[in-house]
């Protein structure tokens, strides 16, 4: 798979997404260890659906990257800025790590300060937010490391596994980054 440099950090880039990675992005979006954090545990992603999908952010110019790690160009997730207003100058951000093994080696936290830098100082936006079950710890505790402040919750408005969740909401803001 060949990978572009749009955006450079040490350990990783962010390239713009392949259609080619499809498969791997539907074995990950079956992967409760994925979904669970993303709130799509009860979907079933096929591979013709996660094709289309691709295709469409494709097709739509968004703004969603695959990361990817420097050594050995190894795609890791993906990271993005959805529901960008350039008016109000507001956007959401997203992001997951797939590789398990690659998890909690400060990859996403590096993809974030990147990501953040692009919205901030390409996109010209003011406030980033975000929403994070109240579960995901590691998650909560990398968001407010970068910067990230909470603003609110939306009380147990996630069901997994027989059980409610909180969804937290966070932002951060330009001059605060």
């Amino acid at each position: 798979m060949k990978y572009f440099e749009k955006i450079k950090g040490k350990r990783i880039y962010l390239s713009p997404l392949s259609l080619e990675d499809s498969e791997i992005y539907t074995k990950w979006l079956n992967d409760a260890s994925i979904s669970d954090g993303l709130g799509s545990t009860h979907k079933v992603v096929s591979l013709e659906g996660e094709k289309e999908w691709l295709s469409n952010v494709l097709k739509n110019g968004d703004y969603t990257f695959a990361i990817i790690k420097r050594d050995g160009n190894t795609l890791l997730g993906n990271a993005s800025i959805m529901d960008v207003n350039p008016v109000c100058r507001t956007g959401t951000l997203g992001i997951f790590i797939g590789e398990q093994k690659e998890r909690n080696k400060g990859y996403g936290a590096e993809a974030l300060k990147l990501l953040l830098d692009y919205g901030f100082n390409i996109l010209n936006l003011n406030n980033i937010n975000l929403a994070v079950f109240s579960f995901n710890k590691n998650a909560i505790a990398c968001y407010k490391k970068i910067g990230f402040k909470e603003y609110g919750v939306r009380h147990e408005c996630y069901f997994l596994n027989g059980k409610y969740y909180d969804e937290i909401l966070m932002e951060i803001l330009r001059k605060d980054y």
